[in-house]
């Protein structure tokens, strides 16, 4: 990137943010004209009361639900999810859940409106670094999202499907964005802070990955450092008091930032990689996240130097208090934020067995995130030195 010469790729979400926003949801539904959603959720978040209660405030409206979206979208669940769109001639729908069940909502909507199957819709990564994407054209219902972790996943416009083989296709359609964002704190506060505190790496790898991505502009850097400096403070704040929705707030904000972020910019090998062990061992995605980052980061690190300075200024106290290391500051200061939020930091203490290793490494290599690492990656071996060191 030169000069000022850049694309930035916007969005067109409405945001509100506000403890009890969830319960906006008609009044949402009714602005956009929508009579007929479908509710996706998991079997956890159907059993909450304030799911009871949107229920009861959608009693105008013809409501459909899917209630058991498990942790990563499969494509035969993604099927039987557009069934009940048809059948429910759906004309919009609504998530609530994590990223699981924002990307069952994309997926959903996509298939819905292109036919055909999700294999054929899915975009290919060329080595070493060609994307080749379908044309998605045909207009999408829209999607509103009550999220319940820190992914930011309703903010992209792009979702993965694992595969019965234990592969991760990914998507990108402008339009899954979501039309409406209601960020509940309130509500957050029934997400034990554990989770809530892996999904914050997630959004916090958006950031890191947005500042060396080779599609970042100006804007898209401003964002991920304010995204950085927020999550810097909250994740720390949240493990130290859970019961705060002050801190909450501030949590699912910097989620939100970091959407908009990975929206723009992109993501690269470390999301690559923490795809793959996703699909391929059924690890959490904030978990693999949060054990990944330091050593993705610190194999970026060398390629992107002028990228990641800014980060010194924004972190500030987090750094002065830390002992020098051989691996960087960065390094330092991902392990010093795993410690203190207590999230694991290895891939064995996740469950990811060492023979995979390998296999994990060879699949990475058709993600397209490689596509936009500021660092070529040129085999397999690369990567499977980075798990090595992340075991």
């Amino acid at each position: 990137m030169a000069g000022v010469d850049f694309t930035h790729q916007a969005l067109r979400t409405r945001l509100v943010c506000r403890p009890g926003a969830a319960l906006a949801l008609a009044d949402e539904l009714a602005h956009l004209g929508c009579r007929r959603p479908l509710i996706l959720t998991s079997k956890s978040m159907r059993a909450h009361s304030l799911y009871a209660d949107l229920l009861l405030l959608l009693s105008d409206v013809a409501v459909a639900e899917f209630d058991n979206i498990p942790q990563h979208s499969d494509l035969e669940m993604i099927g039987r999810v557009t069934e009940r769109m048809n059948f429910h001639e759906a004309d919009c729908v609504v998530a609530v859940g994590g990223g699981s069940v924002s990307d069952s909502a994309k997926a959903a909507a996509l298939l819905f409106a292109e036919g055909g199957t999700l294999r054929d819709l899915a975009s290919r990564f060329i080595l070493p670094a060609t994307i080749v994407a379908p044309d998605l054209l045909r207009p999408k219902v829209p999607i509103i999202s009550i999220p319940t972790t820190a992914s930011a996943a309703e903010v992209t416009p792009s979702f993965g499907v694992r595969t019965p083989e234990g592969e991760k296709l990914l998507f990108w359609d402008p339009q899954l964005a979501s039309r409406v964002i209601l960020l509940d704190a309130k509500l957050n506060l029934s997400i034990p802070a554990p989770l809530m505190l892996a999904t914050g790496m997630n959004g916090l790898a958006h950031c890191l990955e947005g500042l060396y991505s080779t599609s970042r502009s100006p804007i898209s850097t401003s964002l991920a450092l304010e995204g950085i400096r927020r999550f810097d403070h909250a994740l720390r704040a949240v493990a130290r008091d859970p019961e705060s929705i002050e801190y909450r707030v501030e949590l699912l904000v910097a989620a939100h930032l970091s959407g908009m972020v990975l929206a723009s910019a992109r993501s690269c090998l470390h999301h690559a990689v923490c795809h793959v062990i996703g699909a391929t061992c059924g690890v959490p995605h904030g978990l693999a996240n949060t054990v990944m980052l330091p050593h993705t980061v610190r194999f970026n690190q060398s390629a992107a130097p002028d990228c990641l300075s800014p980060i010194e200024a924004v972190l500030g106290e987090s750094l002065s208090a830390l002992p020098p290391g051989d691996d960087g500051f960065l390094f330092s200061w991902l392990a010093n934020l795993q410690a203190e939020c207590r999230l694991p930091g290895s891939l064995r203490d996740i469950g990811v067995a060492r023979e995979a290793l390998p296999d994990i490494a060879r699949k990475t290599m058709h993600e397209r995130g490689l596509a936009f690492n500021p660092r070529p990656v040129n085999k397999p071996d690369d990567i499977e030195a980075i798990l090595d060191a992340a075991w």
